[in-house]
């Protein structure tokens, strides 16, 4: 795969980084291909599937991957926006997608985005503020409120500390929860009635000190979130991520790195020193 991502057997490519020696994601162009649904020269994306967990990820100039892990790039996308979009942005997108199909709608009420400064959060704003939702970005980082605004969040706030309360004030229609532990138990609690809740990170730890009185006296649902689709799927919520949830100069998110960069930015990132995507360009991509 080209320079900004990692796809099919074998692509000449370049990818997002994130928390990891290997990277989950890669966009690429087919250098060869054993199946017929892929060309020479098509730029594809890949992610998920166990790339950069169970197997080598896309830090490499080339890739062999199996035909179903690819996505071609949508028409809507330049190969470096899907570098950039990478699982992050997807799985932000299949939030998104999730709380449209349970029926919250712009105009319900606040949409909370915790961990808003990483890469699911950021984007999951983006989106939102794009669809014409009222979205309240959630980060316990003070400076980033410029940023935010850029993306289209209409408030910046910092998560509450923990709490043993089993509700608090009703205040969000929906919230997209990149954080789970006392971040989600406060979302829970603070959620409005009929409230959705989409569960997509454990940046905050994996346990949930919550009880089940904002379920049975708010009818609050909580949703998970996984970005292993299966292909019909993942290919829908990439052609939305090129046309309707394509965020307003997404590329800026990005700032491209080259291989030796890479260990510097992974410490800053498990610092939290960092806000938006770092996207690794491999062989003059």
């Amino acid at each position: 795969m080209k320079k900004w991502g990692n796809p099919a057997r074998n692509l000449k490519h370049s990818a997002t980084q994130r928390f990891s020696s290997q990277s989950f994601e890669a966009v690429g162009t087919v250098i060869e291909s054993a199946d017929p649904s892929f060309e020479p020269g098509q730029i594809v994306i890949a992610h998920g599937m166990g790339l950069g967990v169970d197997r080598d990820g896309g830090l490499a100039c080339f890739v062999r991957a199996d035909a179903s892990w690819l996505v071609p790039l949508p028409s809507g996308l330049s190969p470096l926006e899907a570098a950039t979009i990478g699982v992050a942005g997807f799985s932000a997108a299949l939030a998104v997608d999730r709380l449209e199909s349970m029926g919250v709608e712009p105009g319900f009420g606040p949409i909370a985005v915790t961990g808003a400064t990483g890469g699911v959060g950021c984007q999951a704003v983006g989106m939102l503020a794009r669809l014409g939702y009222e979205v309240v970005a959630v980060t316990s980082k003070p400076d980033s409120r410029g940023f935010f605004k850029t993306l289209g969040a209409s408030e910046v706030i910092a998560p509450p500390g923990p709490s043993d309360r089993m509700l608090d004030k009703g205040m969000w229609a929906g919230a997209v929860d990149t954080v789970g532990s006392d971040v989600l138990a406060w979302l829970l609690r603070s959620a409005r009635p009929e409230a959705i809740i989409a569960s997509i990170g454990n940046a905050g730890g994996n346990r949930l000190p919550t009880s089940v009185i904002p379920f049975i006296l708010r009818g609050i649902t909580l949703t998970g979130i996984n970005g292993n689709s299966p292909p019909t799927l993942r290919r829908r919520i990439w052609e939305r991520l090129g046309t309707d949830l394509k965020m307003r100069r997404i590329a800026s998110l990005a700032r491209v790195i080259e291989p030796d960069e890479i260990d510097d930015v992974m410490v800053q990132m498990v610092a939290g020193r960092t806000q938006g995507r770092a996207v690794v360009a491999f062989c003059g991509a």
